[in-house]
Formats: C-alpha cells, sequence, structure tokens
C-alpha cells in the first residue's frame, strides 16, 4: 500500500475548540480536509450503509434520523442530525462514555469538503492522560481511508492498512499526526508542556511505544 504520509498530514487541518457539553465542560477536536469528489459523493460515501465498509467499519441500524447505529467492534449511538448532502450529527457511545459526532460536507474549489468535529467532556483522566489525539489520530487513519476509497470506488483492504499503519510509515503518520494535535492543543490555550506531554502519550500509545 503506497501512502504519501507528508501530503496526508498536509491535507487535514486541525483545531482544538473550547466548548460545553450538558453543563460541563467540553473540547471540540476539529479534522478538515478536501477530497476531489462531489459533495454528493462524498455524502454518499459516509453514509450509504454499502459504502461505508469500504473505508471505515461494517455498520447495522436504521441508519436516519433518530435512529440508532451500531459500528462492528466500535461506536455506536443515535443519529441526532441529518440533512443530506450537508450535515451529519450522532451521539458516539464507547466503552461506557458518549461524546458528539458532527459531519458537515460543502464545496472545496473543483472537488468537496468535509469537517469532522468529536465533542467530548474533558472533565476525566483520559482526556487529561491523552488530550485530543486520542480521537485525531483515529479519525485521521479513517479519513485517509475514505480518500484511498474516493479515489477509485473500490474497498480499502482492511488487513493491508493494518498492515501498513503498523509499518514504519504508518508509525510516522501517526507521530506526526498526533505532534499536530498536541500543537492544535497548545494553540486552543492549554499550557504547551501539558500539550507536548499528553501527544507524546497519544503517539506512543498509537505506536506501540508504550
Amino acid at each position: 500500500m503506497n501512502i504519501d504520509v507528508p501530503a496526508m498530514i498536509g491535507a487535514v487541518v486541525r483545531e482544538v475548540a473550547v466548548r460545553e457539553q450538558d453543563g460541563r465542560p467540553a473540547r471540540a477536536v476539529i479534522a478538515t480536509r478536501a477530497y476531489d469528489t462531489t459533495v454528493d459523493d462524498l455524502w454518499e460515501a459516509i453514509t450509504n450503509p454499502e459504502r461505508i465498509p469500504r473505508w471505515f467499519l461494517p455498520v447495522t441500524g436504521e441508519l436516519k434520523l433518530g435512529g440508532r447505529y451500531q459500528l462492528q467492534g466500535n461506536a455506536g449511538g443515535t443519529i441526532t442530525a441529518c440533512e443530506p448532502p450537508r450535515r451529519l450529527s450522532l451521539t458516539w457511545e464507547f466503552a461506557g462514555q458518549t461524546s458528539w459526532v458532527n459531519v458537515a460536507l460543502s464545496e472545496a474549489g473543483d472537488g468537496a469538503q468535509l469537517e469532522l468535529e468529536h465533542v467530548a467532556h474533558v472533565d476525566n483522566d483520559h482526556w487529561k492522560q491523552f488530550g485530543p489525539g486520542a480521537v485525531g489520530i483515529g479519525w485521521e487513519l479513517s479519513l485517509i481511508g475514505l480518500a484511498l476509497h474516493l479515489e477509485g470506488g473500490a474497498q480499502v483492504d482492511p488487513d493491508g492498512f493494518a498492515a501498513w499503519s503498523a509499518s514504519p510509515d504508518g508509525r510516522a503518520l501517526m507521530a506526526a499526526s498526533g505532534t499536530a494535535w498536541g500543537e492544535a492543543h497548545a494553540a486552543s490555550g492549554e499550557d504547551a508542556e501539558t500539550a507536548r506531554a499528553s501527544a507524546a502519550r497519544t503517539v506512543a500509545f498509537y505506536t506501540g511505544e508504550a
């Protein structure tokens, strides 16, 4: 699998925003990138249950407003907003915790732009230990899978992608992504040393060095 690591890192704009969710302090981890396709095609790729497994995970449930979904071996939740082909929001329920994912699509030059926002509470040990990179790196890997799928419409080989992720190039991408999320964390107002330390722990976890 041939993936241009610097190009993939440079394709993502990263932001960490201060929020409040349900009366508790929260942060939004925001990843934005453009794709060489139309908004309609991008919408179908992220919402069609036949296409989602080609770049992400098999999904079951009622994929409609108010419906429940379940990703195989991962999160489930409720679809809270669905405005084709522009906006999708859902709860992200995993390991006893609930967070919130919002996706917005728009035109970007001759292509389409995807903005993914993952909102999580930060008054817990997980955020303090790992910061935004914990979800940021994972979503970037998923957005790479989406890019590979959109290039030709074929299914991304999950075993091949997993093998690439464990390769030196894959670990280099995760390290660069984690460092970039640490910089975005500091830019949001977090103490720079604290942000770097959280990023280092996250990178160590993803690359198997923890």
